[in-house]
């Protein structure tokens, strides 16, 4: 059994919730490069151009890519062999999301309660941690900090396996369309197919962090997200929602086994400003 101390668990998401506001991914801005190699649109170029700019700044700067530094999203694969020591799992990540939201200035966008009094928890906490235990005694950490721009325009379908491909495509592409400007493009679509509800909605998140260029391993899935960005980058909404063929940069899909009686489809939207890093302790 191998111990971990709590505080290497709360350095480690500091880290991570740093890192992941400053450095846009390699894959992001490479993305990013190559759309606007392709982007016919004149403004769409001008407005590719800033955010590329934008995000270089950021990262040499250590500034904030976004003025919306996000909700605190981890994935964790915590090994089976692990011992936390001197102190709580849940806390230990909470604490490093309060050193990373204070020391790097970023802003604190938590309310306590979301109808009545909305009050300022002034730390960024608490997070929302998804772990998955697996064999090992290693501890994986994925942060994602969310901007509620883009996830603001989620959304769930229960469909059924009648509706097919074809259905699945098609509420993805609407609700893209739909979404129009609001969750900043050029945006990467999660989705999340199978499951239950919730599930579906969970893995469509996970979906978003997923390196650009890397497609689903079942190549009819490969297909499925193909054909989606396709469709919606004819949709036209383009960079900022100011016109143009890049309205999207990939759509990530991921699935799980179901119920015979459903097909639950979750979208998930990530806005350009992409942000999430990964570390291992």
């Amino acid at each position: 059994m191998r111990k971990v101390e709590a505080k290497e668990i709360s350095e480690k998401v500091k880290d991570l919730f740093l890192e992941a506001n400053f450095h846009i991914g390699k894959d992001v801005l490479a993305a990013l490069e190559k759309a606007l190699e392709a982007e016919t649109s004149k403004v769409g170029q001008d407005a590719l151009k800033m955010i590329i700019e934008n995000n270089r700044l950021a990262s040499s700067e250590e500034l904030a890519i976004c003025q919306d530094t996000g909700l605190a999203i981890l994935f964790v694969e915590l090994g089976q062999e692990i011992c936390i020591v001197n102190g709580d799992y849940t806390e230990a990540i909470n604490e490093g999301v309060k050193m990373a939201y204070k020391d790097g200035y970023l802003r604190k966008s938590v309310v306590d309660d979301p109808v009545f009094d909305r009050k300022n928890t002034t730390t960024n906490t608490p997070a929302f941690i998804y772990t998955d235990i697996i064999p090992g005694d290693k501890i994986k950490i994925t942060a994602l900090p969310k901007g509620f721009g883009s996830e603001n325009m989620s959304a769930l379908a229960m469909l059924t396996a009648a509706h097919g491909a074809k259905g699945v495509v098609d509420f993805i592409v609407e609700t893209v369309r739909k979404a129009g400007p609001n969750p900043c493009p050029p945006t990467i679509v999660g989705v999340g197919i199978g499951g239950t509800a919730d599930k579906a909605m969970v893995i469509a998140k996970k979906a978003t962090a997923r390196p650009i260029g890397i497609s689903n391993a079942n190549p009819k899935y490969a297909q499925m997200e193909q054909e989606a960005l396709t469709r919606i980058n004819k949709l036209g909404i383009g960079p900022a929602g100011l016109g143009g063929n890049t309205t999207s940069l990939a759509v990530h899909i991921d699935y799980l086994p179901t119920h015979i009686a459903g097909m639950p489809v979750a979208v998930n939207i990530c806005c350009h400003a992409a942000r999430h890093a990964s570390g291992e302790l």
